[in-house]
């Protein structure tokens, strides 16, 4: 069953019409194939029109659909015998980012994720996909693994931001996100990331510090999500859609300002219509970057990243 948005009501009841009339035909009805044709060219039309002049907050929404392709789903289509690797080596194990190694078209990788979970349980499971001090601490162990085995890294970003509980801040929140961005600037090996629903805050940058960063063309990347914004700024959460606004959140935007290195187009009406189809252009994208990255020496690509970061506050500003 598909989630509609609340600006695709209209494309709500024309694909609903739709559904009827394949089920008067299926039901042995006069053959309605051509009122089809014509409601789905409608409803192609409509999804055209609505996804081509999407406002930052409608953006934020697409990223935070429910039917979106999540990390488990990447990592199921694109990388072969993953092997999960678990826990910081000092505290716990973190369920809200999961990475390890396995096999990306044929290359050996290792792989970092946020995720969500798509129902109840598994939500609470991975708590949202807002990672506590261990989450990060699994990350760093991962990368200097992948750095002394010199395999290239790839991540995928989905969080509304780090988990700030009490328990979090009393672990050395900040102090694991600091060292996560540390990590990342100080590898010696490829680095891809990719943005593929919310990119949040600190909790977001803390895996996504790397030479080729790409988001999926209706994802978001910010310093804080709208409502937080809002609730900061003017004491009103109601006004998180004028805050998206201000942000600047969106892939065009951040592209524009040379904070992104690359956009994934997503189907039309977004990446929840066609999970196949955007995870399949995902893996292109990745492979186009180690492609591109893969012979670089490493020294080079440290020196690179670092510069590429130091460049990003100086973009735009003359």
């Amino acid at each position: 069953m598909h989630n509609y948005l609340d600006f695709e009501k209209p494309i709500a009841e024309l694909e609903g019409k739709i559904q009827e009339l394949r089920h008067l035909s299926g039901a042995g009805e006069v053959n309605i194939a051509d009122e089809v044709s014509k409601l789905q060219t409608k409803v192609d039309r409509l999804l055209t029109s609505a996804y081509a002049k999407l406002t930052p907050w409608q953006k934020a929404q697409v990223a935070r659909h429910s039917n979106r392709p999540h990390t488990v789903d990447y990592l199921a289509s694109l990388i072969e015998d993953f092997t999960p690797l678990a826990g910081d080596r000092a505290f716990a194990e973190d369920q809200a980012i999961i990475g390890g190694l396995g096999r990306f078209k044929g290359r050996s990788v290792v792989v970092i994720g946020h995720e969500k979970g798509v129902d109840t349980d598994s939500r609470i499971k991975h708590n949202f996909g807002m990672a506590r001090p261990e989450g990060y601490r699994k990350a760093q162990r991962l990368m200097q693994m992948a750095d002394h085995f010199k395999l290239p890294v790839i991540t995928f970003v989905d969080t509304p931001g780090a988990y700030p509980g009490i328990d979090a801040e009393a672990r050395g929140q900040a102090e694991a996100i600091a060292r996560s961005i540390e990590v990342c600037l100080t590898l010696k090996v490829p680095m891809v990331s990719i943005v593929i629903g919310e990119g949040g805050s600190g909790g977001a940058i803390a895996v996504a510090v790397a030479n080729a960063v790409m988001m999926l063309e209706h994802s978001i990347y910010s310093v804080i999500s709208p409502e937080g914004c809002a609730s900061i700024l003017w004491r009103d959460g109601d006004l998180a859609k004028e805050a998206a606004e201000a942000l600047r959140l969106t892939a065009q935007d951040l592209y524009k300002l040379a904070v992104i290195d690359t956009i994934i187009p997503e189907p039309l009406g977004g990446a929840h219509r066609e999970p196949d189809v955007t995870i399949a252009a995902v893996g292109e994208a990745i492979a186009d970057s180690l492609s591109e990255i893969g012979g670089i020496d490493g020294g080079v690509l440290k020196a690179k990243r670092r510069e590429k970061f130091l460049e990003m506050g100086h973009h735009g500003l003359s």
